[in-house]
């Protein structure tokens, strides 16, 4: 167990962190650690927890935040290492062994650090503690004035702890390092003068003294533009020793990082002790002599290493390779050929046609039009190493092949091809074999070919070093094999084609990659069209769109569907999609001899390690359409970080693809081979995501409406996750419930169909903070399929649940008399359950149509009895939205007064400020009922103040209303305009 305060406030487990909720409830945690061990009162919470005067309810929103903590850290084991967080009269402590606290390790590192001779030795402790930040500290919790003193103390100790660090570099003579990690944070602040002087006198000690020049004067004019002062004598000190000249750049030998200060003085231009090297003027590289005559500049060429290379007619005929290994790419090549024993190169200028090992150009490609102008992007450059990526069957090799041969003129020196069988059951052939083709194809003789890989690979780059050539590599498997297969000339392009991503490749050679997706519909139907013809397509276009939609739009199963179709005339295109409808046999179907979309995925997954592969199998039996790592994690039994390595190989094989920073989803195709992989691990894969996702929903709903009570009790058997997600604040949960909904629907369904009702209907009641914020979004068939699975298991407690949200929803829908149906049945029902609380909520909305309907008085009188049923439980959340539509009851029933003094109740109760829906619509009915009383000036000020509040939240169902009732007494353009607006964005979002 692990407190972090350097970072976003939060508890780390071995299982995950816990979902704290929300950011009062990190403040009380955060003030409650700065102390720890030590009693905070309720006082200093108070101050910690709002920054202006607190509600009247301070105290109970402290205690109930204190007794949710104290629940998360007991069933998390705190115990056992320590952890207990104690009441001590009007005080709270939270004790725990000062270990587990990132704060205090970090301040017992710098005491170390301090203690240390050796300046290495002081780095290393310096580098650890600066390791436990993760960002701004106190992150995530509400930013009370004590909190932001302690938060900036800690960031003042986290700079200094940097300027540390850049001192003992120096000492080291490492000042190259010392101003990385000075650079990072002196942008971050930019006038912190401290931080400036010390990195201008690191920039100056590594020799880059015009930097260090360049950022004083930054810093001298930002100073003096924003607060219009002079440098401090730090910084004025700093910039005069740069001019002294005192000390000088250190020129030792401690520079590990392998930076030297260039020499000072004067440099000749030329002579025995000059720096012109080689090439420099006055010497031809040994000083003996004047060097030949310079080439005019625009008969030299600039080589791949930086130099200039000789034109092509000043390359001598015997010795074409003899460049000293100038053109080696690195270590992976070997040593190339030995200087003053240059390769015999035959000559290729005799040659009657350039050399072409291309394959011929694919038949009926289609569409790609998008994707062959990246390539011809990519392919300008010097040298450029273009890598076309994507999932088996996609079509890379086609691409690759239609661009060479389209831009076959641009190669007039000859076209290579090899088939690396990255993803075969036959293997990777030999690169010594790849490299023997490549060079007997280029003219070499074959006794002249060398034996070992780096030499055939040096021999291969000095004969395309002025050549305009295309090397086309198919199906390579890894970075390490293209590598040694790269030619030599700047003129060349190599084109690469892989299922993975090849990340290597782009970080060592600047491979610039062009991904491949599937194909659009109009793309597919006309490659269906390019083998059965025109005509048999467009008697069945319906038939042929819905084969291309089948088949995902992924070539190789639309080829195979084709082939299918070719062989047989008499099927139709209807026919074929109905056997492909069926997801058990659709892979058997785009299967035909040894071709085929499972064959293509075997190969591809046989590649993998066995986690990656487990995670896959897993992956085909989630019911949803996108998963993150805790998905991910849940449906596999792991945790989030194992999934997300998984993930990630995952990705890089394309199997699986990523549509935003941690979302990922399957290709229905690869689904459907997933879920064959390991078909015994369904319900156990269900299962996990089914309880990951009420875990997670929950943990949303704590956050979004933290006063609220529970929707019920957790399943007998119910498996919680090895790690929930943690929402930072309302915002952050609204979000996932929003984005999250089609997915939570479709694993509602697919528990009804396992016969899973106990995680189906509870599924779809944790999302009721969403139904609230958008009531009037379809929500009632999906609260049906919740009713249906209640009374599936009989659970009196369960429909009476569902049918106190469906009912409510109906009501909002304007369909009343269906809603009087259901809500009538729900008190007693909740009553039989011995379920007090569902029974208040079931009144209060059976009230609430009783009133629509014109039964006031009852409704009064069951809305009355659900404020006492509240009491008794004391539940203040659900009090309080009894007296929220009690008050709204007595206003149309022309007892303005009386719905005020409910309105005044609910507030003193709450809400929070997390509880924005309800704190809208308490604000609305006090405007009304002011309006009723004839204090139009405070009313329209009233119901300014709640629309407003609701537009800031995005809560646009409180905005109409609020504005409604302002054009109720009101004409101006204002309010229409945000009325308008607020409709707008309804329609829009809905």
């Amino acid at each position: 167990m692990e407190f972090r305060l350097l970072g976003t406030v939060s508890v780390d487990t071995f299982t995950g962190p816990l979902p704290l909720g929300p950011a009062k409830r990190r403040s009380l945690l955060a003030a409650l650690l700065l102390s720890a061990n030590t009693p905070v009162t309720i006082a200093r919470l108070t101050d910690s927890l709002w920054d202006d005067t607190p509600p009247l309810h301070a105290r109970s929103v402290i205690q109930g935040h204190v007794s949710r903590l104290r629940a998360l850290l007991v069933g998390a084991d705190a115990e056992a290492y320590g952890v207990e967080l104690v009441t001590l009269g009007d005080a709270y402590v939270l004790r725990l062994p000062e270990t587990l606290l990132d704060s205090q390790r970090f301040e017992e590192l710098l005491m170390l650090a301090r203690g240390q001779r050796s300046p290495a030795d002081a780095v290393l402790m310096l580098k650890e503690a600066l390791s436990l930040w993760q960002g701004p500290a106190l992150s995530g919790a509400f930013a009370g004035r004590p909190l932001q003193a302690a938060a900036h103390s800690l960031e003042e100790s986290r700079l200094a702890t940097v300027e540390q660090l850049a001192r003992a570099y120096a000492e080291l003579g490492e000042h190259n390092r010392a101003a990385a990690v000075l650079r990072a944070e002196a942008v971050a602040h930019p006038m912190r003068e401290s931080l400036a002087a010390a990195l201008m006198t690191a920039l100056y000690r590594a020799g880059r003294q015009s930097e260090a020049l360049d950022w004083f004067h930054r810093t001298r004019r930002l100073l003096a533009d924003e607060l219009g002062i002079d440098p401090g004598h730090e910084l004025a000190d700093a910039y005069a020793l740069i001019l002294r000249g005192d000390p000088g750049p250190d020129t030792g030998r401690n520079a590990p990082d392998g930076h030297r200060p260039a020499a000072r003085g004067p440099v000749r231009a030329g002579g025995s002790g000059g720096s012109g090297g080689p090439d420099g003027p006055g010497g031809n590289g040994n000083n003996t002599g004047p060097g030949p005559a310079a080439r005019p500049a625009a008969d030299r060429r600039t080589g791949p290493d930086g130099g200039t290379a000789a034109g092509p007619g000043d390359r001598p005929a015997e010795q074409p390779g003899a460049r000293s290994g100038g053109t080696a790419r690195g270590a992976a090549d070997g040593p190339g050929p030995a200087p003053g024993r240059p390769l015999p190169v035959p000559s290729l200028a005799g040659e009657p046609h350039p050399t072409d090992l291309l394959p011929r150009a694919p038949r009926g490609f289609q569409g790609r039009t998008a994707e062959l102008a990246a390539l011809t992007r990519a392919a300008a450059g010097e040298a450029p190493v273009c890598l076309v990526t994507g999932p088996a069957g996609v079509g890379k090799t086609a691409l690759a092949l239609q661009w060479a041969h389209r831009n076959q003129a641009a190669f007039p020196d000859g076209r290579l091809f090899a088939d690396l069988r990255g993803f075969s059951d036959t293997g990777e052939p030999a690169l010594i074999e790849v490299l023997r083709e490549f060079l007997l194809s280029l003219g070499v003789a074959p006794r002249r070919v060398p034996e070992s890989v780096a030499a055939a690979a040096a021999l291969f780059r000095s004969l395309t070093d002025r050549r305009r050539l295309l090397v086309v590599l198919d199906n390579a498997r890894h970075s390490a094999i293209i590598r040694p297969l790269l030619p030599g000339g700047t003129d060349c392009v190599t084109l690469v084609t892989s299922r993975h991503r090849l990340e290597g490749l782009i970080a060592s050679d600047a491979a610039r990659p062009v991904p491949l997706d599937v194909l659009e519909p109009p793309d597919s139907t006309a490659l269906l069209a390019g083998v059965l013809g025109e005509d048999r397509v467009l008697a069945e276009p319906v038939a042929a769109r819905r084969l291309a939609e089948l088949c995902g739009g992924l070539p190789l199963a639309l080829r195979v569907t084709a082939a299918r179709l070719a062989g047989r005339p008499t099927w139709t295109l209807a026919g074929l999609a109905d056997e492909l409808a069926d997801e058990r046999s659709r892979l058997t179907f785009l299967d035909v001899d040894d071709t085929g979309v499972s064959a293509a995925l075997r190969l591809t997954v046989q590649q993998l390690p066995q986690d990656a592969v487990h995670q896959l199998a897993r992956l085909g039996h989630h019911p949803g359409s996108h998963f993150d790592p805790y998905t991910a994690a849940a449906l596999a039994g792991t945790d989030p970080v194992v999934a997300t390595a998984a993930l990630e190989r995952l990705a890089a094989a394309h199997l699986v693809t990523e549509t935003g920073p941690g979302r990922w989803i399957l290709h229905d195709l690869v689904r459907l081979y997933a879920r064959g992989m390991a078909p015994e691990g369904g319900p156990e894969a269900l299962i996990g995501v089914l309880d990951h996702y009420i875990a997670t929903a929950l943990a949303a709903a704590d956050t979004a409406e933290p006063g609220g009570e529970p929707c019920f009790v957790l399943p007998e058997d119910y498996h919680r996750p090895v790690a929930v997600r943690d929402f930072v604040d309302r915002p952050a949960a609204m979000h996932w419930l929003a984005t999250e909904r089609d997915d939570l629907a479709l694993a509602a369904v697919a528990a009804r169909t396992a016969g899973f009702h106990d995680r189906a209907w509870r599924i779809i009641l944790l999302q009721w903070p969403q139904v609230v914020w958008r009531v009037r979004d379809s929500w009632s068939p999906l609260l049906e399929l919740a009713l249906d699975s209640a009374r599936a298991r009989a659970d009196a407690y369960a429909e009476s649940r569902v049918l106190n949200l469906l009912g409510w929803v109906l009501t909002e829908e304007g369909r009343t008399a269906e809603a009087v149906a259901l809500l009538e049945r729900s008190p007693a029902l909740a009553r039989q359950a011995g379920d007090r609380l569902g029974e208040a909520t079931a009144l209060i909305n059976l009230a609430v149509v009783q009133a629509e309907q014109g039964e006031l008085d009852t409704a009064l009188e069951d809305c009355g009895r659900a404020v006492g049923l509240a009491r008794k439980e004391r539940d203040a959340h659900t009090e309080m939205l009894a007296l929220q539509h009690l008050a709204r009851m007595q206003l149309t029933a022309n007892r303005p007064h009386e719905a005020l003094e409910s309105v005044r109740t609910a507030l003193d109760l709450g809400p929070e400020h997390e509880e924005i829906a309800r704190r809208v619509l308490l604000l609305t009915i006090s405007g009304e009922a002011r309006l009723s009383l004839g204090e139009e000036d405070e009313g329209i000020r009233l119901l300014d103040l709640a629309a407003g509040e609701a537009e800031n939240s995005g809560y646009d169902e409180g905005a109409v209303r609020a504005l409604q009732a302002l054009l109720r007494v009101t004409a101006e353009p204002e309010y229409l305009k945000r009325y308008e607006q607020a409709v707008r964005r309804l329609t829009e979002d809905g």
